[in-house]
């Protein structure tokens, strides 16, 4: 019991203690990014019963919805030059993602109208390209809001020590993930609540209930804004406190704010961006059969080259250590998914419903939350290509249920324990297991770039980790779009009115779609692993 008041106190208990109100703006927009998740189910059910989209046709548009994140090195660079101003920043995601949601409700509710201006496809495919530059924009903000949350000087006006610096810059970024997953966890109760018995009604009202979600959703741009209210609240109460310490107004002002030196633009990094948007837009508007591949190729080439110019102000260690950490993150990242068709065929086959998805997210939510405080020594004392190697492994093994139960492994444990041991404990029970291990790779990174980049230089330092890493996630995607060329999944698609099957559903090659995926999920990380140590690189 010693043991676990021990451990109580020091992982949570301590991240309670040091918790303060500066915190709380970008938290704010990092809870609002982690209520995105509110429409998902919904939007898996909408899709795969309304809309007459492949697996491969939703992977692609997965990468093109990933293409945005890739240019948080230049939006990070433009908040460091707008410094004063970036809360407009914000308040243009907010919108982006209000009319993404807004559209989805209009999809939902009124199909007719919408279809008479443009096809159901197209308003989806728009919807879905706009929340992520929405999203994207409030992110790089929230990025550099942790480092002015974090204060460079105590309630008298003195500088903060070093030590303690680099303490709430960890305790800061730690409190960003749990911000994020705890989003999850309230969006995983809500929908838990919002899908209770909803398997049994007719069809109209299910859509109505689709619609009422997606407009339910419309508080995440609300609480992103609200968090900027906050901070010019926060703010006024900090210049109040020095005054009233003895410090005159302008005095107080000067003090609060950063000390950076100026801000100069980036041309390479600005025009080398413009080239990666125009060459976006040119190759995502034609028809050519290998734009996404094109546009892959010259974003990794551009990105790399902004990166080689911007690391050069770091001295030779931490640049070794930028680069050993970003090359290892890629490729443990880049892995592909198996994409949408395993829940279609959870759906059809293992008969989960909205509810039931529910429950998984809140365990895994949960538990994930669990896991940053359970985890958090391990990923302040390790360097991250030993959390890596150590997620790989554990991914690995806890893919192995869902591959069993594709070959049918449920039926035969359900039979010899009395129908204990079906999908769905499984499914409990991987999902448990696996949650913990969600985003203890990202913290000990993100610490290092707080502590460790120029002061006038933060927002575009997470962006280039950022534009790079997520880059990873574009990579993911075209493996995604890849696997499910070679293996093709459908589910059934009904015509809408007469109920008559278009489409049958064929699941024979999920075994060996999910058996690739987890060879390579296994071998890709462990490859940048080994390549880290071959070159003797180093990692944060």
């Amino acid at each position: 019991m010693h043991a676990i008041n021990r451990w109580f106190s020091e992982n949570v208990q301590a991240l309670a203690r040091d918790m303060r109100w500066s915190y709380l703006p970008p938290l704010m927009v990092y809870v609002a990014a982690g209520i995105q998740g509110l429409t998902g189910i919904v939007g898996t059910f909408f899709v795969k019963d309304y809309l007459g989209l492949s697996a491969e046709f939703l992977a692609a548009l997965g990468f093109w919805a990933f293409v945005p994140w890739s240019l948080k090195m230049p939006i990070g660079h433009l908040v460091d030059l707008i410094w004063r101003f970036k809360a407009w920043l914000v308040v243009l995601g907010a919108a982006l993602i209000a009319t993404s949601l807004l559209i989805m409700a209009a999809l939902i509710g009124n199909r007719e109208w919408m279809a008479s201006m443009w096809s159901l496809n197209a308003w989806y495919v728009l919807a879905a390209l706009l929340s992520p530059v929405g999203y994207v924009l409030q992110d790089v903000v929230a990025d550099a809001m942790t480092v002015e949350a974090v204060p460079h000087v105590d309630d008298s006006g003195r500088p903060t020590p070093p030590e303690q610096l680099k303490r709430m810059h960890t305790t800061m970024q730690t409190l960003g993930r749990v911000a994020i997953i705890g989003g999850t966890v309230l969006v995983a109760l809500i929908n838990l609540w919002v899908f209770k018995g909803t398997d049994a009604l007719p069809a109209a009202e299910k859509l109505t209930l689709y619609r009422n979600v997606y407009l339910l959703a419309l508080i995440i741009p609300v609480v992103s804004v609200a968090g900027l209210v906050s901070a010019a609240l926060l703010h006024q109460r900090q210049v109040r406190q020095l005054v009233a310490n003895g410090l005159s107004i302008t005095e107080a002002a000067a003090r609060l704010r950063p000390e950076m030196a100026e801000t100069r633009p980036n041309w390479w990094i600005l025009g080398g961006s413009l080239v990666f948007v125009a060459l976006t837009l040119t190759l995502g508007m034609s028809d050519w059969a290998y734009s996404q591949e094109a546009i892959f190729l010259g974003s990794t080439a551009i990105i790399l080259w902004l990166m080689k110019r911007l690391v050069s102000a770091l001295d030779p260690r931490a640049r070794q250590t930028l680069v050993g950490t970003a090359v290892v993150i890629f490729l443990f990242r880049a892995t592909p998914s198996a994409g949408p068709g395993v829940s279609w065929w959870m759906i059809d086959e293992l008969k989960f419903d909205g509810q039931f998805f529910s429950v998984l997210s809140l365990i895994g939510s949960t538990l994930t939350l669990f896991g940053m405080f359970a985890f958090r020594r391990f990923m302040a004392e390790r360097p991250i290509t030993y959390v890596v190697g150590f997620l790989t492994l554990a991914g690995f093994v806890l893919s192995l249920p869902t591959l069993g139960m594709s070959m049918g492994v449920h039926h035969w444990t359900a039979s010899v324990t009395g129908g204990v041991v079906d999908a769905r404990f499984i499914a409990l029970v991987d999902t448990a297991l696996e949650s913990p291990l969600g985003q203890i790779a990202m913290i000990p990174m993100l610490a290092w770039i707080a502590n460790a980049a120029p002061s006038n230089l933060k927002a575009t330092y997470f962006a280039v980790m950022a534009s790079f890493t997520n880059l990873a996630l574009s990579a993911s995607q075209l493996g995604t779009k890849y696997v499910n060329q070679w293996f093709t999944i459908t589910r059934e698609i009904k015509d809408p009115a007469t109920q008559a099957v278009q489409t049958a559903a064929n699941y024979s090659d999920l075994t060996p779609l999910l058996t690739t995926v987890i060879v390579l999920g296994l071998l890709m990380p462990l490859s940048g692993l080994w390549l880290a140590r071959r070159l003797g690189w180093q990692s944060a």
